[in-house]
């Protein structure tokens, strides 16, 4: 299991991520995560923490297995006073441009991943469209809109 310290916030190390506001279920997905890498044991307990708040302590990690490094079956979060593990999951018929992050009370958020490589101002703009309230473009449409080739899947 990888183990990633909780990081300070700024701006070289905050989560990117950008959510809904809290309302009735719409889209396809309920914001957008920009990692800064495909590596999934650094970069799941980030997402897990910064989602925590709406979903809970994360139970799991659902992701397309093209889309990312090879991955461990867990990541443990620290956090102040222990940690826990995250389940990482691997499909191979998951979309490619979405994680599913569920908690332990079975909330599940579906995330559009921003690649890490887009620039600045694609993956800003790819954030901002997902989390939108009522949005309900595609993954691939969301992508697209922002100027973000889709090359996988």
């Amino acid at each position: 299991m990888a183990s990633v310290p909780r990081r300070i916030p700024g701006e070289a190390t905050a989560t990117r991520l950008s959510l809904k506001r809290l309302a009735p279920i719409s889209g396809y997905v309920d914001g957008a995560w920009w990692p800064r890498s495909r590596d999934l044991a650094v970069e799941a307990p980030l997402v897990a923490l910064a989602v925590s708040t709406r979903v809970g302590p994360v139970r799991q990690i659902a992701f397309a297995l093209d889309a990312w490094d090879p991955a461990p079956r867990s990541a443990v979060i620290d956090v102040v006073g222990g940690g826990h593990a995250v389940m990482l999951l691997g499909f191979a018929s998951q979309d490619p441009h979405v994680v599913l992050v569920t908690g332990v009370s079975d909330r599940t958020l579906g995330l559009l991943v921003v690649p890490p490589e887009a620039s600045d101002r694609a993956g800003r703009t790819a954030m901002a469209r997902a989390s939108r309230p009522g949005n309900a473009e595609s993954p691939v449409a969301l992508l697209s809109a922002a100027g973000i080739r889709s090359t996988a899947g």
